[in-house]
């Protein structure tokens, strides 16, 4: 299939093109406002479907409004019906085609021409009204408040909040794409479009999550980012990071025995660390009532020995970076670990709660 994106340079059709350029079976035709007209119109006597992406949103003058929304549909038309074709057309409006100002009217001539455009053609035509997208790629100071807090939280620049409890109707750009490519492959007999998943969020909601993602590197401590808006806005923040700034020193603790790094804390989850021990060194000989963690070795050899603290009952594990073992540490056991081998240990470990000064819910008890 013979696919054309306008806009092929901007922030969304990005994304899609990405998307679509893993399917062997669809040929890319891509048009932006450097190419001529001509160019335009071979391509678009060339294909099959045809994302209409190309938009202006912030002209020098108002009169690029027109020319760059409404104008551009009714060209792309035109050669349509002139060569009495059909396709099908998706085009990325915006919900602002409902307001009264010159943004919204160019956009809403463009979803009309489209409309009619379907009505003499019988052509399949999606119009999307999309509220702010957001994600990566998107530029900032022109697309959306997100891309330019997260530039800014970032790079450790400021940003300017007016109002933190304005909310805003947000839609990741990953969903819209995914929307789009569903039109491409099953078409539907609705014209209006709407995206399935839109975030309602305030100004104030979104900063205070950003600089919780910045300050990530010195707390440790890291939001639930694996579903909904705090994942899209995550993979958004992550974007911006310069490509000087991917990595992150840990601040961690050494003494005789080796050190220790605590790597990563959540918030329901318990936390991640990191400790190495010089050879013939044992740590630990304490007990927990309810919190738990999990040993790995992930080099070296060493024993783990445990106590019952009620009935003294023994049991010992060899464990070693020949089998990735994990190892239960079990409530109610005193337990300890020893390095046994002739080079330094690094264990990896996990515990179903962050650390706490106040009530560690650890007791020292020789095994």
């Amino acid at each position: 299939m013979k696919v054309l994106i306008t806009g092929s340079n901007g922030f969304i059709a990005k994304n899609l093109i990405e998307h679509l350029k893993r399917d062997e079976e669809i040929e890319l035709y891509l048009y932006s406002k450097k190419d001529s007209l001509t160019i335009l119109e071979a391509y678009v006597k060339e294909v099959d479907f045809i994302f209409h992406l190309a938009g202006v949103n912030r002209p020098q003058n108002i009169s690029e409004f027109y020319k760059g929304n409404s104008d551009l549909t009714k060209s792309i038309v035109d050669i349509l019906v002139k060569e009495g074709k059909s396709t099908p057309i998706v085009l990325s409006s915006s919900t602002q085609s409902a307001l009264d100002n010159d943004y919204g009217k160019s956009k809403l001539e463009a979803e009309n021409i489209l409309v009619e455009y379907s009505k003499k053609t019988n052509a399949d035509v999606y119009v999307y009204q999309l509220p702010n997208v957001f994600g990566k790629w998107s530029k900032p100071n022109y697309n959306s408040v997100i891309s330019t807090w997260c530039h800014n939280i970032a790079n450790d620049l400021e940003i300017q909040v007016n109002n933190k409890d304005a909310e805003l109707n947000l839609v990741y750009v990953d969903d819209v794409v995914e929307s789009f490519v569903q039109k491409l492959k099953n078409r539907s007999s609705d014209t209006y479009v709407s995206i399935d998943v839109i975030y309602k969020k305030t100004l104030g909601e979104i900063e205070e999550l950003l600089y919780k993602f910045k300050e990530n590197r010195t707390t440790l401590v890291i939001p639930n980012v694996a579903s909904g808006f705090e994942r899209a806005l995550y993979a958004t923040y992550l974007s911006y990071l310069s490509t000087d700034n991917f990595s992150y020193e840990l601040k961690g603790h050494q003494d005789n025995r080796g050190t220790f790094y605590e790597i990563l804390k959540t918030l329901d989850s318990g936390q991640f660390s990191l400790s190495t021990t010089a050879p013939g060194i044992l740590r630990g000989n304490h007990y927990h009532h309810s919190k738990n963690e999990k040993f790995l070795v992930v080099r070296g050899e060493a024993l783990i020995e445990f106590r019952h603290i009620v009935t003294n009952e023994i049991i010992t594990y060899k464990v070693s970076d020949k089998k990735m073992e994990v190892v239960e540490m079990i409530p109610g056991y005193t337990h300890n670990i020893k390095n046994t081998g002739n080079e330094e240990m690094l264990l990896f470990l996990w515990a179903n709660e962050t650390f706490d000064q106040d009530n560690p819910d650890t007791y020292f008890l020789e095994v």
